[in-house]
């Protein structure tokens, strides 16, 4: 209910779809929460959380410590179903432990999504989309999308062809590749250059000013969401510099040097730079502003 989380539900115009995703453990909360959305926001599907594994969420009995409590979740997605029309989406892993998988007990029982790596795997391993494709068979007219690891087009259309979904969700790959949608329609990797890199990194920060505003606050709010996106954005390895295509996602990127000294700049590690480069369109950072990335993957070492 706080005002920062209900700037997380404006839909943009150029949105097509628009979903929400709650994470919970106490039935009446999930039910009371998904009424407020139906009734205040115009939006596509409401998502359940059964895969978050930070500590933070698990210890509380929220993300993928829901997976323990058939009984619960049962409470929770009958009583979300009830309350609104809107599509209720569940997006799970395959389990808490990695050698002890659960998903194909629980898809037969509710919903719709499912992520291909454990609690214990967090983001260090690769996804398991052998398991995927096995548990697939345990439904029948429910639509089933896998997620994990995609970073380009050969990554989706081998998954798709594979592994017996209906759909792919992919998340860090976006971030760490924007255009990777494009590449996926049009089935080419893209050779980015610096220069077009920047012209998104520019547009972002247009948008960041538009919503937050452009006072000290807005620009600060900016700033930190830019330095953020760029501890996925650093990972890219540009197409051209590349031995063998494709580039994966859980391959540690070596230090390289760039092909001008924008592109060697934007591939470094240090958040020292991601700042130097949010100064090209916000201005000097004030010398408070400090910077730690939050979403730093454990599969990836951070030098800050």
């Amino acid at each position: 209910g706080q005002q920062s989380e209900w700037a997380l539900l404006k839909r943009h115009v150029s949105e097509d779809i628009f979903g929400v995703q709650i994470c919970g453990c106490k039935a009446h909360h999930m039910v009371k929460c998904t009424e407020i959305l139906s009734n205040e926001i115009e939006v596509d599907f409401i998502d359940v959380n059964l895969g978050c594994p930070i500590d933070l969420v698990y210890n509380k009995g929220g993300g993928t410590a829901l997976l323990r409590h058939d009984g619960k979740l049962g409470k929770i997605l009958r009583g979300m179903n009830r309350i609104t029309d809107i599509p209720i989406t569940v997006k799970l892993r395959t389990g808490i432990q990695d050698d002890i998988p659960v998903a194909h007990k629980l898809l037969p029982k509710f919903e719709n999504w499912l992520h291909g790596r454990s609690r214990q795997q967090r983001y260090t391993k690769l996804a398991d989309w052998q398991y995927i494709s096995k548990v697939s068979y345990t439904v029948n007219e429910m639509p089933l999308f896998g997620n994990g690891d995609v970073l380009g087009y050969t990554d989706y259309y081998e998954h798709i062809k594979k592994h017996h979904v209906d759909g792919i969700m992919i998340g860090r790959g976006a971030l760490i590749k924007p255009w990777i949608f494009d590449e996926i329609k049009s089935e080419r990797h893209y050779d980015i250059s610096s220069r077009e890199r920047l012209d998104i990194l520019k547009k972002f920060c247009n948008y960041g000013l538009e919503h937050w505003g452009s006072d000290s606050i807005g620009i600060n709010q900016t700033r930190r969401f830019f330095c953020e996106w760029m501890s996925f954005l650093y990972r890219y390895i540009p197409v051209g510099l590349l031995e063998v295509l494709p580039q994966r996602i859980n391959e540690r990127p070596p230090s390289f040097r760039g092909r001008d000294e924008l592109e060697t700049l934007m591939a470094s590690g240090n958040s020292n730079d991601w700042v130097k480069l949010s100064e090209m369109f916000l201005g000097p950072a004030h010398e408070s502003f400090k910077f730690v990335p939050k979403h730093a993957s454990n599969s990836y070492s951070y030098e800050g």
